[in-house]
């Protein structure tokens, strides 16, 4: 059975990759909506199973899109997914659902495109480039703006993920920034898991945006909680 800490009546339902998102957002709940209960679920064999692959097969987004409406039916008020490499899955299981289902890294996308014109996407891993260059344009058309985008893979520092040492993987994702930053008008870090790195990297020639707290703040509105902090 996936790893999952589902408390009873809870009002945003998570589904996350990698089990270290659990206390990302519970942390952000506990600062910014005290009180608001949260569902995780840990579902570690869809990531490995797009990293073997190379990329999201139908056989991955079928089980992507059954986990969340799972999660959908579990009484939530919201449900989201916060591995980016799966976020069109869940905008595609929004359609399925009787509650509303969005990925962690939509509303990061959104406020790209309002800040900046040139964009630039870091990943630490290669199939989290596609999906994310696709939500940003899908962002831009929404808006009505027209952007340029620019790719940055640091797909050497994945292995310190995978190996659980996140402090080598935040410090050379920090390490990668400044040289990225002076190419372009606004950063968007492509992973949840690379949050840690914008702060690590200090000042920069662009601002740096993640999806995990911009992300929580909006499922969060969705689920009808008081945010404790100004949007």
């Amino acid at each position: 059975m996936p790893p999952s800490f589902a408390p009873h009546g809870a009002a945003i339902a998570f589904l996350h990759t990698a089990a270290l998102h659990i206390e990302t957002f519970e942390r952000l709940a506990r600062e910014m909506a005290p009180g608001l209960r949260l569902t995780h679920v840990v579902r570690e064999d869809l990531l490995a199973a797009t990293e073997k692959a190379g990329g999201i097969t139908t056989a991955i987004s079928l089980k992507t899109q059954e986990a969340l409406l799972a999660l959908a039916e579990g009484g939530a008020r919201v449900v989201v997914c916060t591995c980016s490499t799966l976020g069109a899955e869940a905008e595609q299981a929004a359609g399925e659902a009787e509650i509303p289902v969005m990925r962690i890294d939509r509303p990061m996308a959104d406020r790209a495109v309002r800040e900046g014109t040139r964009i630039g996407i870091c990943a630490a891993l290669a199939p989290t480039l596609a999906p994310t260059h696709a939500l940003i344009e899908s962002s831009a058309a929404r808006a009505g703006r027209d952007v340029e985008i620019r790719e940055f893979l640091f797909d050497d520092v994945w292995p310190a993920f995978r190996q659980g040492r996140l402090g080598d993987y935040h410090e050379g994702i920090a390490a990668r920034l400044g040289e990225a930053a002076r190419e372009v008008d606004l950063l968007v870090l492509a992973q949840a898991s690379m949050a840690p790195a914008a702060r690590l990297a200090g000042a920069l020639a662009a601002p740096v945006l993640s999806s995990p707290r911009i992300g929580f703040m909006e499922a969060a509105r969705i689920a009808g909680a008081r945010i404790a902090e100004p949007v």
